[in-house]
């Protein structure tokens, strides 16, 4: 009985309970269809809504003429679309509407212009459309309309994979001679390697041989050989001027206001890859301003679990880890400028190496770059905006981050250097210019050195010394390319980056040698130009400590010294840290060639050092030690000449010793300091005094002390003396 007392209890409950609920959902559901009911009768009063279903229940044939129905609900349409913009439904209406014909021809036209989207555009309507294409009764010019709308919106189409099911409809309008360019381009943006066909190869060729090497043809055609190689057995230059306008001058400025006033960031893909000549006063960065990473899946396929679905929208992934798990599912983003804001994307691009994705970053960066910096009509004044810097700033953290350019960026420095003044985004573009793959002997005189030889004897200091960082920074990176990627088995380098370059380790050592010569022209001249200044010479000192070790560290088999125009300079410096880190070149310029000697005699692959290299070393090395340890300056056989008579006319006496570790201009500070610490008391100075033998040797550990290594390296490393117990400097 208390059983049956303790289950008939929670019985009564859950008969309460389950009775309040209902009462609950019967109020809420009556509430859903009041909101509904008022819905719908807003719509019924709405003249837009009314507009809509106009347009959609239109009997064909409906007379235009005359007509202030169509009139008043186009008019209607149009007022809504460059405010507001439309939605996904009016969009799906008015598009049916104009394809169809349904009130002729006239019309068509009109409506196409006022298609703004407010957020995405249904990827079902773009297809009904492009199906409308095939009946035939459009007139050519609203075709090539509809198309460049296409291309306009390409990136807020919800989702491409209809689109791509219809590839073979669309290529079969290549053939239109007026369409063609216009067809090109939405194949190119619609192609994946499944898309590549033999028969669509032949027609492409079959079209070239008829119309020339159009340049849309071209660029269709580079695409299908980056996918399918062994397709395409034609020739294409390795730099394609990019055969593909921009069409959305009609849409541009009602996307951009639409945008600007809903705060919608779908559509700023298109401003980016939009171009409208407007007055060069008042020209805007539309291009530097950096897409939304978004993806180009429906809004209501985002919603979705991952798992259900074969790919996942980088949009989605927000971890490293993530990222792995689903590295071979990933889709990219509708425009590929957003890789830029995104450390993740850059990472799954230098992971997956996508052909296809590289060549549509390049095509947006390239174009971004050569229409805001190089084809600029206003002299290049608006580029010190915010936006420019800005733009130029993400650009070098995203090749610094890659370990690498673009070849587009390379491209576009090639072409800028022409007509660039050396000041207007001075350190943006010298970071830019470090970061070029090797650059053939044949073309880099032409391409890189006559441009910058002009704008550094035209420049200022700074800009010298920010060249000097520059090449120095680009030596590096060869050298690490070099060493990263160099074969063991043979002579032969691949740089493999994303601009494909394969030379041969002696095609590599030219390029490297070129580099190196004309920076050694660059700093004799320069240092000429500024007398000797310090800040350029330290600049010049950083290059040639990387060229000293190019052996050793980087694998490189190759040596080549500074000129004296570079060696005479720092060895007779002010300062003295010049001098000592001129020391340390020579110092391991001795250790590579001692160690690059000893490999050629041991191994039977080595290469061969000229022996003007061995002469020009012994030179300098002979010269440092007389200068600054034998007192022997102003000798026959050294490279500074200056006559007899002028010598004396100087009124300096012991001219020979003027240099040494005592009197040199760097150092007779420091002697003076150790002459004071030898001798507290002593009014007289002979620093003379301190050349005696256990004094010399103890002013040299002075100076060594000091932190002078390089110097201290060199002086061990070529003075055979050594420091005896008794030599040790007293406390």
């Amino acid at each position: 009985m208390a059983a049956t007392l303790i289950l008939s209890g929670p019985s009564d409950l859950d008969q309460s309970s389950q009775s309040d609920q209902s009462a609950s959902s019967r109020s809420n559901n009556r509430s859903l269809r009041v909101a509904e009911k008022e819905r719908k009768k807003n719509e019924a009063e709405d003249p837009f809504v009314l507009a809509l279903k106009y347009f959609t229940d239109v009997e064909a044939g409906t007379p235009v003429c005359g007509n202030d129905d169509v009139e008043r609900n186009v008019v209607l349409v149009e007022k809504v679309a460059y405010s507001k913009g439309l939605t996904p439904e009016a969009v799906s209406i008015m598009l049916e509407f104009a394809m169809s014909l349904r009130m002729g021809t006239t019309l068509c036209a009109r409506v196409l212009k006022c298609l703004i989207p407010a957020t995405v555009v249904p990827q079902e309507a773009v297809v009904r459309a492009v199906v409308w294409l095939g009946v035939g009764k459009i007139p050519v010019g609203t075709q090539i309309l509809f198309i460049k709308w296409v291309l306009t919106v390409f990136d807020m189409i919800d989702a491409k994979d209809q689109l791509r099911a219809v590839y073979g409809f669309i290529f079969n309008f290549v053939t239109e001679e007026n369409l063609c360019p216009y067809i090109c381009h939405l194949l190119y943006l619609l192609t994946r390697k499944e898309s590549v066909r033999v028969f669509r190869v032949r027609k492409l060729l079959e079209l070239q041989s008829r119309l020339g090497r159009q340049p849309f043809l071209l660029s269709l055609l580079s695409l299908y050989k980056v996918f399918c190689p062994e397709l395409v057995m034609l020739s294409i230059p390795s730099r394609v001027k990019s055969g593909f306008r921009n069409h959305n001058m009609p849409w541009k400025s009602a996307l951009i206001a639409v945008q600007k006033r809903d705060g919608a960031q779908v559509a700023s893909s298109v401003s980016l890859a939009s171009t409208i000549k407007t007055n060069p006063r008042k020209r805007k960065h539309c291009h530097l301003v950096l897409p939304v990473l978004s993806s180009v899946v429906s809004k209501q396929a985002q919603t979705e679990p991952s798992s259900s679905r074969k790919v996942v929208p980088l949009v989605q992934v927000h971890s490293f880890a993530q990222l792995l798990e689903n590295m071979h599912r990933i889709e990219l983003p509708a425009q590929m400028g957003s890789l830029l804001g995104s450390s993740l994307a850059l990472q799954y691009l230098d992971c997956v190496q996508d052909e296809s994705a590289l060549l549509r970053f390049n095509f947006w960066l390239g174009y971004a770059l050569q229409e805001e910096f190089l084809f600029c009509g206003d002299g290049g004044a608006s580029q010190n905006s915010e936006e420019a810097l800005q733009f130029l700033n993400t650009l070098l953290s995203t090749q610094h981050f890659l370990q690498e350019g673009f070849s587009c960026s390379e491209a576009f420095l090639f072409k800028f250097l022409n007509v660039w003044d050396g000041s207007l985004l001075r350190p943006q573009i010298l970071g830019l210019l470090s970061s070029i793959p090797v650059v053939p002997s044949s073309q880099i005189g032409r391409l890189l050195f006559e441009p910058l030889m002009q704008l550094f004897f035209t420049s200022s200091l700074f800009f010298k010394c920010g060249l000097m960082e520059c090449l120095n920074n680009m030596l590096l990176k060869w050298l690490t390319w070099h060493s990263v990627y160099a074969l063991e088995d043979d002579l032969d380098i691949s740089l493999n980056s994303h601009t494909f370059i394969n030379m041969t380790l002696s095609g590599f050592k030219d390029s490297v040698m070129e580099l190196v010569d004309f920076v050694g022209r660059l700093a004799s001249l320069g240092l000429g130009l500024e007398g000797c200044h310090s800040l350029l010479l330290s600049f010049i000192l950083d290059f040639y400590e990387t060229v000293c070790d190019t052996f050793l560290k980087y694998g490189l088999p190759l040596v080549v010294m500074p000129p004296p125009g570079v060696f005479y300079p720092a060895l007779l410096a002010t300062d003295p840290v010049s001098v000592d880190r001129l020391a340390y070149i020579m110092y391991r310029y001795k250790v590579n060639l001692t160690s690059a000697k000893s490999q050629e005699r041991l191994t039977e692959q080595a290469f061969h050092i000229s022996r003007q290299t061995f002469r020009e070393f012994n030179h300098y090395t002979v010269v440092m030690v007389n200068c600054l340890w034998n007192s022997k300056m102003f000798q026959p056989d050294m490279g500074i000449q200056l006559g007899e008579e002028l010598l004396l006319k100087s009124n300096v006496p012991q001219y020979g010793k003027s240099f040494d570790l005592i009197h040199h201009p760097a150092f007779m500070s420091y002697a003076v300091d150790f002459h004071q610490r030898c001798w507290p008391g002593r009014k007289d100075m002979d620093l003379n005094s301190l050349k005696h033998s256990k004094l010399w040797s103890w002013y040299q550990e002075y100076l060594f002390s000091q932190g002078y290594d390089g110097l201290k390296q060199f002086v061990q490393s070529n003075i055979c003396r050594q420091l005896t117990a008794s030599d040790s400097l007293p406390t």
